[in-house]
């Protein structure tokens, strides 16, 4: 970790772990991080930050070393009518924080349940602690999924395995999610966030201009067919083919030297 100040919001900590790694903490112990709109106004505000500022090359979010999120927040639920769920903000958040353009990591201890698990499935690549206990348990308060939880799941792990979550309610354990594609890595609890914060180092000193063209291609993968998808990645690959990083990388290689990206 840096010496760098730490800003306190309401409910996030934020930091610069080191001189292009931001790293948010989700900061509501009392409810164990639930993440209700302000949490996430916070973090979208945050993102829409470092989206800005070209130091920062990757995120990293935690909810520090017991617990990630466990849902959403209950009592600000129970206040909302039809019309008031309809006309909420909250949708604007999720869509905000889906929408960074920038590397997202989310280094995950505890309980990822509800909204929880749903910001998990926002961040390009999870990391586990071997404790966390992982899922969508909205079904046990009469409702469903609302963040994304129906359909980032059961794109990510499969018809069979997200009907259980969702209709059951019943939770993973870090090693089933690890088997199941929803996380990429199972660290032990204690080097849970080192362990994110190394990788994020790591994807920090690739070039940020590649980094993007192929979160995005990724991403797009998604909702493009596979025609399209391929011409958006030779697109993308040819757009490359301009930019200074490109030609620092391939000189760096022949050179035998660590390469200097600069986003250009």
């Amino acid at each position: 970790m840096s010496d760098q100040p730490v800003t306190a919001h309401q409910d996030i900590l934020v930091e610069r772990s080191s001189a292009h790694v931001l790293l948010i903490t989700l900061n509501r112990p009392d409810v164990r991080n639930a993440l209700r709109n302000n949490s996430l106004r916070e973090i979208a505000a945050e993102l829409a930050l470092a989206e800005a500022d070209d130091s920062i090359r990757v995120v990293v979010i935690t909810g520090g070393a017991k617990v990630f999120a466990a849902g959403a927040d209950i009592n600000e639920m129970a206040q909302t009518d039809a019309i008031g769920a309809l006309l909420d903000v909250r949708p604007q958040y999720w869509k905000a924080i889906a929408g960074f353009s920038k590397p997202l990591l989310a280094a995950v201890n505890g309980y990822a349940l509800g909204a929880g698990c749903e910001m998990l499935m926002h961040a390009d690549i999870a990391i586990a602690g071997r404790g966390a206990k992982i899922g969508q348990p909205e079904i046990n308060l009469g409702t469903i999924p609302g963040a994304g939880g129906t359909q980032r799941l059961i794109r990510t792990v499969g018809k069979p395995l997200a009907m259980k979550m969702v209709l059951s309610g019943e939770f993973l354990s870090a090693d089933d999610a690890l088997s199941a594609g929803l996380i990429a890595e199972v660290a032990d609890d204690e080097q849970t966030l080192p362990r994110t914060l190394a990788l994020a180092e790591t994807i920090a000193a690739k070039s940020p201009l590649a980094l993007r063209l192929a979160k995005e291609a990724m991403l797009k993968s998604y909702e493009l067919g596979l025609e399209a998808g391929l011409n958006l990645e030779r697109k993308s690959f040819s757009l490359l083919a301009a930019s200074k990083d490109r030609r620092e990388g391939i000189a760096a290689f022949k050179e035998k030297r660590a390469a200097k990206f600069v986003g250009r």
